[in-house]
């Protein structure tokens, strides 16, 4: 017998997540991922904004796209 995977419920609108890349990447970066913020830290880079789901996928085809190792993928609770 197989188990069934039961959706999350719908969020109501975007969401602050946080998308962390391998290397620093300066902050000319920020013109590709516009609505974040792009934090370099650690030998590493932040992507941090608020996105729905949609646009959290469509970041991960960029940073797949410029060939960039991706980290982790993280979401923020609000403030």
């Amino acid at each position: 017998m197989s188990e069934q995977i039961e959706p999350a419920p719908a969020s109501n609108g975007p969401v602050r997540y946080q998308i962390q890349v391998k290397g620093e990447l300066g902050a000319s970066w920020s013109d590709w991922f516009t609505g974040l913020r792009v934090v370099a830290e650690h030998g590493d880079t932040l992507l941090v904004g608020r996105m729905d789901q949609a646009a959290l996928h469509a970041t991960l085809r960029r940073v797949r796209d410029l060939g960039l190792p991706l980290v982790a993928v993280s979401r923020l609770e609000d403030r």
